[in-house]
């Protein structure tokens, strides 16, 4: 059977897949989204949602209802062989506008799910991709499912299909890393004990010669007194001798061995820092961890994204939130180049964003596994900032204008890093202040001139510049110097004023400059003096 043609197919219906979707469908390309599976699995094996995800989500429109669903996550509860030690606690700078939460990952899909529903696209289920092949113009691709086979043509491809993907092993991509020995117990029940609301636990037990030999780790769901928790695996229950995946991968759930509600407990009453009884449990598992990054994200027309390419230790809940960036990076630029509107290095930008990004979680989740148990980890505020993944910055890519000697004003963000929210925005219209990323929602490239009135210079020029651009790709707004001088007059870009000073703080600015926001949140340029020519350069990296 024929299935006709679609801009896009991803492959993979997880938190990746669907981010990747409803960024095409909200941009307007046509998308199908298939997945193996069934039904949504009712696991909750990624729990934690970062702030740079949340604020991803408020760029979305679906930060609300990610909210309802999640409970907050504060810090961390230690304790080593019996004893209590310094809490981790989460502790962000005040102009960041979310904290850490726990989301269970079939909610995350749930939330995702509904909001794709919104533009007319669903999951197609028990659907497996066979194979694919591409040529300049296309990939053709064989599907298979309820209805039998479907030969499918689709302008782009991307591959969202875990640890096991398809669509990487189709590329011919290598998967390098390894494996740690250790398994581990998973269990999603309920508690009797009185922790302090929001806190995750984590207990370690060392034996004579100081070895880690018990692991207990709880993170609140929610629900009262629920917890994800995971444990070493003891010798009954091991599947060490079963063996890998056919590609060699060992990583993920094992459907073997599900352990009871006894084992469980028997681990909680070794480990717990005070006497809890488990109970309703909804799922358990055995899994198994390994490390391993593909040598590039692309090939062509095929893209992979998430757990297809960088699998690495679940410490600091950094693979499903590392992988919507993936995808929320990789969508925008389809979306242009499905538009024709892309220029011709754009796509090619997604590798050498992200991979670099892939490596360097990759390594530190290694690192912080094989971290002696119970060392007390980084509190800083670069480390927590880190954790967050809100210093995620692409300052070295191709498709960021780098300013030139000389023109640095400041010490705010500069070119490819993420732009910082920022609050006190005041305008005409509205009767109270506006945040910045208010002003961010739901737009694409969104240009800002930091400007103390002087219109009759720079910010016609730079208004011209974006009467080029397809419809929506670029929305110019003016914020006026607390000091500046209000113009009389109609005026070429919305104006609002830096009533508290706000932004000229959190961007480091001291003069006039002109910043150009991309779709995912990251500076794609910032132009002091704001001069046309340096905007024009990067749009003619960005735009066809």
């Amino acid at each position: 059977m024929n299935g006709g043609a679609v801009d896009v197919l991803v492959v993979g219906a997880g938190p990746v897949g669907l981010t990747a979707a409803v960024e095409l469908r909200r941009r307007g390309v046509s998308c199908r989204i298939v997945d193996r599976l069934p039904a949504r699995l009712p696991y909750a094996k990624a729990v934690g949602i970062q702030p740079r995800t949340l604020e991803l989500w408020d760029r979305m429109g679906l930060v609300a209802d990610a909210l309802d669903a999640a409970v907050p996550l504060r810090g961390q509860l230690v304790y080593v062989d019996g004893e209590e030690r310094e809490p981790l606690r989460l502790a962000l700078p005040p102009e960041v506008p979310y904290g850490f939460a726990a989301l269970p990952q079939y909610e995350t899909e749930r939330i995702l799910e509904a909001f794709l529903a919104r533009f007319g696209t669903s999951i197609e289920r028990d659907t497996e991709l066979v194979s694919f092949a591409q040529d300049e113009e296309g990939v053709s691709v064989l599907l298979t499912g309820r209805d039998g086979e479907e030969e499918l043509r689709t302008r782009y491809l991307v591959g969202c299909d875990g640890a096991h993907s398809t669509v990487r092993k189709g590329l011919g991509l290598t998967f390098e890393g390894g494996a740690f020995p250790e398994e581990y117990m998973l269990a999603d029940v309920e508690t009797d004990w009185d922790l302090p609301y929001g806190y995750t636990l984590r207990a370690v037990h060392h034996d004579a010669d100081g070895r880690t030999d018990d692991v207990l780790v709880c993170i609140p769901l929610p629900g009262p007194g629920r917890y994800r928790m995971s444990m070493l695996v003891p010798p009954e229950l091991s599947v060490s001798a079963a063996p890998a995946a056919g590609d060699g991968v060992a990583h993920g759930l094992e459907g073997s061995r599900a352990p009871a509600l006894a084992d469980i407990q028997r681990v909680l009453d070794r480990m717990a820092p005070r006497p809890v009884t488990a109970s309703a449990m909804r799922w358990s598992s055995v899994f198994r961890i390994s490390h391993r990054l593909v040598d590039r994200y692309s090939e062509g027309r095929v893209f992979v994204a998430g757990d297809a390419a960088h699998i690495h230790p679940p410490t600091g809940a950094q693979g499903m939130n590392t992988g919507i960036q993936d995808a929320w990076n990789l969508a925008w630029k389809l979306a242009l180049a499905v538009g024709g509107s892309a220029a011709p290095g754009l796509l090619a930008s997604y590798d050498a964003e992200r991979r670099p990004v892939g490596e360097e979680v990759v390594g530190r989740t290694v690192r912080h596994a094989r971290r002696t148990a119970g060392a007390a980890a980084d509190q800083g505020t670069a480390a927590v900032l880190r954790e967050a993944q809100l210093l995620v910055g692409y300052p070295d890519s191709p498709v960021v204008v780098r300013p030139s000697p000389g023109e640095a004003d400041g010490s705010g963000p500069g070119p490819g890093e993420r732009a910082p929210d920022c609050g006190g925005l005041a305008g005409e219209v509205p009767a109270y202040p506006l945040r910045l990323h208010d002003l961010l929602r739901d737009r694409e490239h969104v240009l800002l001139v930091y400007t103390d009135g002087a219109w009759d210079s720079y910010v016609p020029r730079l208004a011209a510049l974006t009467g080029g651009l397809p419809a929506g790709r670029l929305t110019a707004y003016a914020v006026l110097t607390e000091g500046g001088s209000a113009y009389a007059g109609a005026t070429p870009m919305p104006v609002y004023r830096d009533a508290r000073g706000e932004f000229a703080l959190r961007y480091g600015v001291r003069a006039p400059t002109a910043f150009v926001v991309r779709p995912d949140g990251y500076l794609g340029a910032r132009l002091c003096p704001p001069a046309a020519e340096g905007l024009a350069g990067y749009l003619a990296g960005v735009f066809a």
